[in-house]
């Protein structure tokens, strides 16, 4: 048996010591908050979607950053074995579209309950309000920890240390980049740290005027010139600063380093299921039947109300043009208007806004089977703190619930 002490309760942290000590070491986690899984309580509104049901290689496919070093973790711990894991502890789930899954119950606490209630059964000492200050290292090995409580500071010495600290997303759950410092003061790098899942500030004053309107079924794209770095369809929301929603947040994680160097521009199709030929037929019906009609009273049928006069004033036509005078040219802006609806994008929101945090510690310093880090025996690392990151849809609590389940499971019972 192995003394194992894991610093972090979240997702990560709660999964490496449940698998520490289901190994049969004995486990302590330390958490600076006041209960565990704060961060985890307001993932997927409240709701936890707690990983995606796709098949092994649709989950790769859903990695941004560094998804073959997760080649170990994922099979060791598969997206399967963990809705096993929840279903067997008394957690009912359920599947949404995307593959996306839930607690039946739509709770995220019913997630840390489980989680909870397991850490109890297998005896882990679970020490809230404990601030981990750093890591004891001699002898080049990692020894224990440092810890700062009421009490004062304190080492508190293992054979194993797990540090599932998280990012710097969300700060006001405790997510202040820790994790980072210490790796940096252990010998480790640490990549450059973005916000990541984040929403986009966008340059045109029309965004703002779109405030608050949703857009189901549109195909979004971020150029760099006229190159495409990403396509997705699905969904997006206008905010008061630019646009958010599930293609925009996954859109984030793929161009942030681009961003870093100069303004990109995002495409929306408001029409994806339509080729300009058939869009154009479509507009062309809409006219006959309300030939009459000025321009800027013709669109109802193929717009939400709040869009209309945006689009107008894109499309260049007069809005007071009676529809039976527009130009095939004409129509043919109002097609690329719809086709290609473009903003320039200015920059990412704060990692306050932030779902995850893309960079890390660098998983060159990490061995993949085990998540010991190459540099100093004893130490692991778990989670978000590595340089690890994927799309929205239950992918990135899966990383995290991957490699805690690895890390807990490889110290070696001495």
């Amino acid at each position: 048996m192995s003394r194992v002490i894991v610093i972090g309760g979240g997702a990560a942290g709660m999964m490496a010591a449940v698998s520490a000590a289901m190994a049969g070491h004995e486990t302590a986690l330390y958490e600076k908050n006041e209960k565990l899984g704060k961060k985890l309580y307001i993932t997927g509104k409240g709701r936890c979607n707690v990983t995606n049901a796709c098949d092994m290689e649709e989950l790769f496919q859903g990695v941004v950053t560094n998804r073959k070093f997760l080649y170990s973790s994922f099979y060791r711990f598969t997206n399967q074995d963990l809705m096993d894991f929840f279903q067997q502890h008394g957690c009912r789930l359920k599947v949404e579209r995307g593959n996306r899954v839930f607690p039946a119950s739509d709770k995220s606490s019913d997630i840390i309950s489980t989680l909870s209630r397991v850490l109890r059964e297998l005896l882990v000492e679970v020490h809230l309000r404990e601030e981990a200050e750093g890591l004891v290292i001699r002898d080049g090995r990692c020894r224990g920890v440092r810890l700062k409580s009421l009490r004062g500071t304190r080492e508190v010495l293992a054979d194993a240390v797990i540090v599932a600290t998280g990012g710097l997303s969300y700060p006001a759950t405790g997510s202040t980049g820790d994790g980072y410092q210490w790796a940096e003061e252990s010998g480790h790098q640490v990549t450059e740290l973005s916000p990541a899942l984040v929403p986009f500030e966008l340059l045109e004053a029309d965004a703002r005027e779109l405030q608050g309107l949703s857009l189901k079924n549109i195909e979004a794209s971020v150029l760099k010139g006229e190159k495409e770095l990403y396509r997705e369809f699905g969904e997006m929301l206008f905010t008061h600063f630019g646009v958010s929603g599930p293609v925009i947040l996954s859109a984030s994680s793929f161009v942030a380093r681009e961003l870093k160097k100069q303004r990109l521009t995002l495409s929306i199709d408001l029409k994806p299921a339509l080729s300009p030929e058939q869009l154009d037929d479509r507009i062309l019906r809409d006219f006959e039947e309300e030939k009459n009609k000025q321009f800027k009273n013709s669109l109802s049928r193929l717009l939400p109300a709040k869009l209309i006069p945006v689009m107008i004033k894109r499309s260049g036509i007069h809005p007071d043009k009676k529809v039976n005078e527009i130009t095939r040219e004409e129509r043919r802006q109002l097609v690329e208007a719809l086709k290609g609806m473009r903003f320039t994008i200015t920059g990412l929101r704060e990692f306050k806004e932030a779902i995850i945090t893309q960079g890390g510690i660098s998983v060159k310093d990490v061995n993949p089977s085990t998540m010991e880090s190459k540099k100093v025996p004893g130490l692991y690392f778990a989670g978000e703190v590595l340089d690890l990151d994927a799309v929205t849809g239950g992918f990135n609590l899966q990383i995290a619930w991957s490699t805690g389940w690895t890390a807990g499971a490889s110290v070696p019972y001495e």
